[in-house]
């Protein structure tokens, strides 16, 4: 609930993150006898840091640079200005700053690694997927459509299909058994330029060294550039697929 609700919001995530720090300056200022600076900087922190746990870099930062605003405004002398006499509170407020700058980019990062971590664990579900499906396939042209749909949706083409083999034209580009892109014999920067989108990508069907097929990659709406990672596991579905023909 929570973060779908954040990612709908963006923009109340962020007001709402610039403006607790405000809240809660203004609530301490009001009891400074109880409250020492301290002790509000330690909340602030902590502020921020549920704010940049949601993954929004923007949130974060709106918490980190309101914190330390409004804790020089209400919370270090003189009182309710933006102007700081005391070179601790000073210091203070600028770690406050880029604590929160950390904290928020720290988030950020895990997320990315999370999300990683997911993808992965998606790649391994596809290839046991595929390889439940040859035990109890009976139909090597079945399992081909069947890990072609895979291919398509690993590597987010507009399609995937089997073709046997010798209907290959020799010149087109190739996904080779290393993950690697090549276009009449150079290897393209997938990462940067993306899969070809003038010509089909031909990802050989083989089983012992012997090519038994190939799949024929159409990826011509819109650049897409798949992980090395996510090709390389393409590259081993086509070899499930090689091993099935095979047996037929």
């Amino acid at each position: 609930m929570g973060t779908t609700w954040w990612r709908q919001h963006p923009t109340a995530l962020v007001g709402l993150a610039a403006g607790l720090p405000l809240v809660w300056c203004s609530v301490a200022a009001q009891m400074r006898g109880e409250v020492t600076a301290a002790t509000a900087a330690l909340v602030l922190v902590a502020l921020v840091v549920a704010a940049a746990a949601t993954g929004d870099r923007l949130a974060g930062l709106a918490a980190a640079v309101s914190g330390g605003v409004w804790f020089d405004f209400f919370l270090t002398q003189p009182f309710h200005r933006f102007t700081i006499e005391d070179s601790d509170d000073i210091e203070v407020t600028l770690l406050l700053v880029l604590v929160g700058v950390a904290v928020t980019e720290l988030a950020i990062w895990g997320g990315r690694q999370q999300a990683v971590a997911s993808r992965r664990a998606g790649y391994l579900n596809g290839l046991m997927a595929t390889s439940q499906i040859v035990s109890a396939q009976s139909s090597s042209a079945a399992f081909a459509d069947q890990a072609a749909a895979h291919i398509a949706e690993l590597l987010e083409v507009d399609s995937c299909r089997f073709v046997e083999a010798g209907v290959v034209r020799p010149d087109s580009a190739a996904l080779g058994p290393d993950g690697e892109v090549t276009v009449h014999g150079h290897v393209v920067n997938v990462e940067r330029d993306g899969l070809p989108v003038l010509d089909e990508l031909v990802l050989p069907v083989r089983h012992l060294g012997r090519v038994e097929g190939a799949f024929l990659i159409v990826a011509s709406t819109r650049i897409v550039r798949p992980t090395l990672e996510q090709r390389r596991v393409a590259v081993a579905l086509a070899n499930q697929v090689g091993a099935a023909h095979a047996q037929q």
